[in-house]
């Protein structure tokens, strides 16, 4: 149990630092290859990567104890919490700062990573492993569509600059 346990705790922190070094890889090495698992401009729906990507490799890793359903919906549940914290603190009530955003990003994904020992009965119920493996494939292609194709929308604003949405990927 004690080998089990630094291993979970071992994988969370290289979740995290994957997701902060994913966070730059675009900047270091632009592409439109890095732009599909790094986040291209400072938008809210573009830091999502930094929380996807990591979480489904953990949970590719982890998933057999507590379930591939219990992962994926965790994944998208701490995806969901991610977003929407995000848009009430930077959309709604106008929030700037740099430790809030981290702090999010870290407790977004500890609930990525505990919620899975809460949600394994899921896997059991019928039909619940299709849908989350349904949507998380659907939250992974819309990452890669408006990664390209950014809507007009404040979850896809360039919050860095107060420029619009859309910035040009380099091919």
């Amino acid at each position: 149990m004690k080998r089990e346990s630094f291993r979970f705790w071992l994988i969370f922190v290289l979740a995290l630092a994957l997701g902060v070094g994913l966070h730059f890889l675009y900047e270091r090495f632009p592409s439109p290859v890095t732009a599909l698992f790094s986040p291209v401009r400072e938008s809210l729906w573009e830091h999502l990567k930094i929380l996807f990507y990591p979480l489904l490799l953990s949970g590719l890793i982890l998933s057999a104890r507590q379930g591939r359903t219990a992962w994926l919906c965790s994944l998208l549940f701490a995806c969901a919490v991610m977003l929407t914290v995000s848009w009430l603190y930077h959309g709604v009530l106008g929030g700037r700062a740099l430790l809030f955003d981290l702090l999010l990003y870290a407790l977004s994904m500890l609930l990525g990573f505990l919620l899975p020992r809460l949600l394994w009965p899921l896997g059991d119920w019928p039909g619940v492993g299709a849908a989350c493996a349904v949507l998380t494939a659907l939250l992974a292609v819309l990452l890669v569509l408006f990664t390209f194709f950014p809507p007009d929308n404040i979850l896809f604003a360039d919050l860095s600059h107060g420029l619009p949405a859309f910035s040009p990927i380099p091919v």
